[in-house]
């Protein structure tokens, strides 16, 4: 079973957004060529049960596969059955993080004050994904430690190689990264798959450079 160790292993957490699900299998080949072992895709995503299924299958334990922007309790549950072996939430929803847990699954939910980072916690979650994070940048991870040193946290929004330092610096356990490394809004080809690659590893090493 997938645990949070796994994921802080791991570091960079791929987010896949809206892509073609034709698409989405090439992707994570690509990712994976890169280092990045953790891949969400956002449950607004086409077809996105039948993909998670398909790279649990293809993939096993190789790829983490989990689901994205998962509000409510029955998709978390549809999600797990698919395969997930995380959910992420943008919110903290008590009721989908107890579904998680129920399964035995990593909950991941977002927040940013220090209230809901709690409630979060004291909910069950595994760890606190801090969120939209470029709002307040790294320093605002380590005043959260300060008086909440317990809970791990995991900023996403605006995560790019040149920050990556500065939030494990501040005490992140890993980092979500959308739009700077997955960008599905562009055509997908051979082209874009190499680049994919490339930023991957641009991505896995920052991480590398950081825990060292």
């Amino acid at each position: 079973m997938t645990s949070i160790q796994d994921i802080k292993e791991n570091g960079i957490v791929a987010i896949i957004r809206g892509a073609d699900p034709d698409n989405i299998e090439d992707m994570a080949e690509a990712l994976l060529e890169g280092g990045v072992r953790t891949l969400e895709i956002t449950m607004e995503t086409p077809n996105v049960l039948a993909a998670i299924e398909k790279l649990r299958k293809s993939y096993g334990n190789e790829l983490i596969t989990g689901a994205g922007t998962v509000l409510d309790p029955e998709t978390a549950r549809s999600a797990i059955m698919a395969g997930a072996q995380f959910i992420f939430s943008p919110t903290v929803h008590p009721e989908t993080i107890k579904m998680a847990k129920r399964y035995g699954v990593i909950s991941i939910p977002g927040a940013m004050t220090p209230t809901e980072i709690l409630t979060g916690y004291e909910s069950g979650a595994d760890v606190i994904k801090v969120f939209p994070a470029n709002q307040f940048g790294p320093t605002y991870l380590k005043d959260i430690k300060g008086p909440l040193p317990h809970i791990p946290l995991m900023p996403t929004g605006g995560i790019t190689t040149d920050n990556v330092k500065d939030y494990m610096e501040q005490g992140a356990v890993a980092v979500g990264v959308g739009s700077a490394l997955v960008n599905t809004k562009k055509p997908w080809n051979s082209e874009e798959k190499a680049a994919l690659t490339k930023k991957a590893r641009a991505f896995t090493e920052a991480f590398k450079e950081a825990v060292q």
